[in-house]
């Protein structure tokens, strides 16, 4: 077994015997905050395959993990009142029906703003995305019927059958195993044809526009796939909070989910997932020692992405011996 094996075997062991060790030690808001960089891992993927792997900067993705996230309180709110979404679809508190219901709405929301934005590269781009996501936010903020700014709640969590789903440990594995689901998928993605036009039209445009790629339609659906990922992890954070609002898709989001990926390392596959439990860990570290934990936080982020020189993979890869 290679080192490489071997890391990856601990590092599995390590996440499936969190709760029993945080019981064991008394803490288990551990489990919680496991959570979390569960979902951010599969938000940080999906932005990974775009702006990694894809070289498409965006500051619209939090729209999508938004879009997530009040499917799943719009459908709980009507399944509560008895009532019907547009009087057509009604709502439902079933946690598979509630995800599927996110994905597809967070993929056509892609299509739609991806269909857009993506006539356009550069400067445009960032901000045709980044104008479409406040449009979203200030929609969600002035729909009164569901919090407005206030946001939603959601009484309980959403079930599934034959397990507790409203249990924090239950819930922890269901988002590790959606996000060990996720970074199967990506890393098949990147690793096909798909991912290799999607990686070369990073890289030269030109040439691959000179061997007769069509640079729109590869980066549309890697568009649409990354807004069902980020809809997904939407999804499952307002499972998790048990309460949705605007803030999830603001601007200011998109920016902590592209941080999370450059602090991991853009265009790796491992990435994502050391920026995301970073991220979550050093907010919530600091956080709690003081009020100015966003200046420290920034000071930290700073000096990682400036040494590194490749995020947090890269400086693994050193670590290990590895060029």
């Amino acid at each position: 077994m290679t080192l490489r094996s071997a890391v990856a075997v601990v590092a599995i062991a390590a996440l499936l015997a969190l709760p029993m060790a945080a019981n064991a030690l008394n803490v288990p808001s551990a489990t919680g905050l496991m959570t979390q960089v569960a979902i951010y891992t599969i938000a940080a993927m999906s932005l990974n395959l775009v702006l990694g792997y894809g070289g498409l900067v965006t500051f619209g993705h939090a729209a999508f993990f938004g879009v997530g996230g009040y499917v799943v309180g719009i459908l709980y709110q009507h399944f509560a009142q008895r009532s019907a979404f547009l009087d057509l679809v009604p709502g439902t508190d079933s946690l598979p029906l509630a995800l599927l219901a996110a994905v597809v709405v967070g993929a056509a929301a892609a299509a739609l703003i991806g269909s857009l934005s993506l006539r356009t590269s550069g400067v445009p781009f960032i901000m045709i995305t980044l104008a479409f996501a406040q449009m979203l936010f200030f929609l969600f903020v002035s729909l009164k019927t569901y919090g407005g700014d206030d946001g939603l709640m959601m009484r309980r969590r959403d079930v599934l059958p034959l397990v507790d789903a409203r249990d924090d440990v239950v819930y922890y594995y269901i988002c590790l195993g959606l996000a060990a689901a996720w970074f199967v998928l990506t890393a098949c993605l990147v690793r096909s044809r798909f991912g290799v036009v999607l990686s070369g039209l990073r890289q030269n445009e030109r040439r691959m526009i000179a061997i007769g790629i069509a640079p729109y339609r590869y980066r549309l659906v890697a568009f649409i796939i990354a807004g069902g990922g980020a809809a997904l992890a939407g999804a499952l954070m307002a499972n998790h909070l048990r309460f949705v609002s605007p803030d999830m898709m603001h601007w200011t989001k998109s920016g902590e989910l592209m941080m999370m990926v450059i602090l991991g390392g853009a265009g790796t596959l491992v990435g994502p997932i050391l920026g995301a439990a970073a991220m979550v860990v050093l907010e919530t570290a600091l956080a709690a020692r003081t009020e100015n934990w966003q200046l420290y936080l920034g000071i930290i982020l700073l000096a990682i992405v400036m040494l590194s020189r490749g995020g947090l993979a890269a400086l693994v890869r050193r670590i290990g011996g590895r060029p």
